[in-house]
Order: structure tokens, then C-alpha cells, then sequence
């Protein structure tokens, strides 16, 4: 089953980087535009934003109900009883998101892979085990999904991946601890991770953008 049509930005012609972004559940590829549009990256050169839009099916916790997301979310607490089979079904979207960057002249190592709660735990899920080394990984207000995975699946490629992670505060949805206990298992696994928690809910703030495009500007510098 392809990713739906992507909704696709360039900042300029012949894009020499990609940023592909990823987002969360319920919602669809217009939800992070206007954040896209806040960054300032002109000194990069072009860029194209890639924003994918998930595929629906029925999620568990929400009674079943039919909407977008990247896997079902079985139970509140995220990492008991994992949709095993819907991340790693995903995992192949979205590589093949990464694949279509790559046949159109962007260099892996150009491309940076973000995603928003359940598209963050899609960037960590995909990023990791991704053959060929990428720029980095952005998680914003999520986790990394099956984790007790993640080390032994993780490429070589992709094993020194730089990774920014942030996270509110006051998240009612995916509570800090789950983050942090992410992030030092990245920290772990020898990635530099470079951390960052606001005082905000489920959301993104202005704070936030302002840190994630000075990271922007360093990797893909």
C-alpha cells in the first residue's frame, strides 16, 4: 500500500536536500507546513519538504474509529502491546519516501527525516534500520518504538545518525518519561542526541523551531 500523494515543497529550483516530515496521529501532511515555512534555511541552498500523508485504518484505542495513522495504537501505554506489524509496514512507506528522493538526485546524506509523535516514532523506527547513511533524524513529542529491538535492528549505516529529540513538559499524550527513557537508549547506542524539553503540551512551540533550525542548519550545513 503506497504513502497517499505527498504534499511537496521547494525552497528554490533543483532541491540539493531533502526534509521529509512525518506526522501524527489523526492528522495529515498539511499539519506541519506552517512549520516548515517558519524555518529559515536559505543557507543550505534549495530544499525540498516532502510531507507524507499516512494511510487510514481503524485505531484500537479510539474505538476503532477509521483515520490517518502510521500504525495502530493498541493500548494508552505505548510500549506494552506495540502494533509490531503496522510499524514495520510503515517502515516500508516510508522508505520508499526516502527511495524517491534518492532516484530523484538527492543524496541520502542530504536528507533528514522528521516526524511528530507517531511520526517520530516512524523517523526512529525507519532512520535506524535505513541502509545508507542520512543527515539525521528529528523525533518531536515521541518515543522509539519497539526498543528492545531497535539496537540489534539498527543498520551500520545509520549507526552514528545525529538525532534531535524534544519534548513538552506538561505532554498528556506521550508523557516526558517515555522520551527520556528513548533518549538515553539512543545515547546508548553511541548516537549523538541533542535534547531538548519545553514548557508546553502535545504540541510545538516557537522555542522549539528556533533550536531545530540551528540543528538543521548544522547537519545539513
Amino acid at each position: 500500500m503506497p504513502v497517499d500523494t505527498a504534499i511537496e515543497i521547494e525552497t528554490g529550483p533543483n532541491p540539493t536536500a531533502s526534509i521529509i516530515v512525518l506526522h501524527g496521529l489523526g492528522a495529515d501532511g498539511n499539519d506541519f507546513v506552517p512549520v516548515a515555512n517558519e524555518l529559515d534555511l536559505d543557507a543550505v541552498g534549495p530544499i525540498r519538504f516532502v510531507f507524507p500523508h499516512a494511510p487510514t485504518r481503524p485505531v484500537t484505542i479510539n474505538g476503532g474509529y477509521v483515520m490517518r495513522a502510521w500504525y495502530d495504537i493498541l493500548a494508552a501505554n505505548l510500549v506494552q502491546r506495540e502494533d509490531e506489524a503496522g510499524l514495520r509496514a510503515s517502515q516500508a512507506l516510508v522508505d520508499a519516501v526516502i527511495a524517491k528522493e534518492k532516484a530523484r538526485g538527492v543524496a541520502a546524506s542530504r536528507i533528514v527525516l522528521a516526524g511528530f509523535s507517531q511520526g517520530c516514532a516512524m523517523t526512529l523506527m525507519t532512520g535506524l534500520r535505513h541502509d545508507e547513511r542520512l543527515a539525521g533524524l528529528v523525533g518531536l513529542s515521541g518515543y522509539l518504538p519497539l526498543a528492545a529491538k531497535a539496537e540489534a535492528e539498527r543498520h551500520t549505516a545509520n549507526a552514528d545518525v545525529p538525532i534531535f529529540l524534544a519534548h513538552g513538559r506538561a505532554d498528556p499524550v506521550i508523557p516526558i518519561a517515555r522520551a527520556i527513557a528513548s533518549r538515553d537508549a539512543l545515547v546508548a547506542m553511541g548516537h549523538p542526541v541533542e535534547w531538548h524539553d519545553y514548557a508546553m503540551p502535545h504540541s510545538v512551540c516557537a522555542e522549539e523551531i528556533a533550536d531545530l533550525q540551528r540543528w538543521l542548519l548544522k547537519v545539513l550545513g
